[in-house]
């Protein structure tokens, strides 16, 4: 199942969503090369967050295998890359489904907080994400980028400002292809029971793969962060905040 839409109009013109977009856009063609190596290499080693290279649980030196003749080197730390890792990705699917999910929620968000409430909400919630996935693998070397964490944090004031609102799903089974509307609270509480379930799973992984603790970490501070940084008369002016029912 993937969300195509929601049926929760925009009040506000989302500026910083749109922005959020576009550095993201930017950071792919101008610093990784839109996906080209040796620049998405360098971009993931050197700008992406390493939890054993940050807190130095990791010698320096030590060399990680991502792929097929592609390592990182683990280096001194770099207390810059929680924010930088938010704005970098692996891979063009990884970059797009992280995109749409943004445009698809965060407007909503935004919506809610205003414009400058909303950048630094998404910035927090990024950084919350990379403390969770930290502190889940301390001693990780593997390079972790990606906004999902951030997008998570946007999904988990979603779901607290608007769980009634339905969303449309593509869904697929081998050549049949339909759409459904699920409310929200289902559609984003089955998407964070799955980053449970992975999250779990993972504990007993010592590779590589999804940042499944960053996603349930983001989503967690965006529930509660929102109660902090939502503006109480935009959320008023929202037809279908809360569980008011639908016109």
């Amino acid at each position: 199942m993937f969300p195509i839409r929601d049926d929760n109009p925009s009040i506000l013109t989302p500026v910083i969503t749109a922005a959020i977009v576009a550095a993201n856009v930017a950071a792919w063609a101008l610093v990784q090369g839109l996906g080209t190596n040796p620049a998405l290499t360098h971009s993931v080693c050197s700008l992406g967050l390493i939890p054993g290279e940050l807190l130095q649980t990791v010698r320096p030196g030590t060399s990680v295998p991502l792929g097929d003749n592609v390592f990182c080197v683990v280096s001194h730390p770099n207390w810059l890359t929680p924010l930088s890792s938010m704005f970098l990705h692996g891979g063009w699917f990884h970059l797009l489904g992280n995109m749409w999910f943004l445009w698809l929620f965060g407007n909503n968000v935004e919506d809610s907080m205003g414009h400058a409430r909303f950048a630094v909400f998404y910035v927090l919630c990024g950084l919350a994400a990379a403390a969770a996935q930290v502190l889940s693998n301390p001693t990780s070397a593997m390079p972790m980028v990606g906004a999902s964490g951030a997008i998570g944090g946007v999904m988990g004031a979603y779901i607290v400002l608007y769980p009634r609102v339905r969303v449309h799903m593509l869904v697929i089974f081998g050549l049949y292809v339909t759409t459904v509307a699920v409310p929200a609270y289902f559609m984003l509480g089955y998407w964070f029971l799955l980053q449970l379930i992975g999250g779990t799973a993972s504990l007993a992984s010592e590779g590589g793969g999804v940042a499944f603790w960053a996603h349930v970490g983001g989503f967690l501070a965006g529930a509660l962060l929102v109660f902090v940084f939502r503006d109480q008369d935009l959320v008023a002016r929202h037809p279908y905040s809360r569980w008011r029912a639908r016109a």
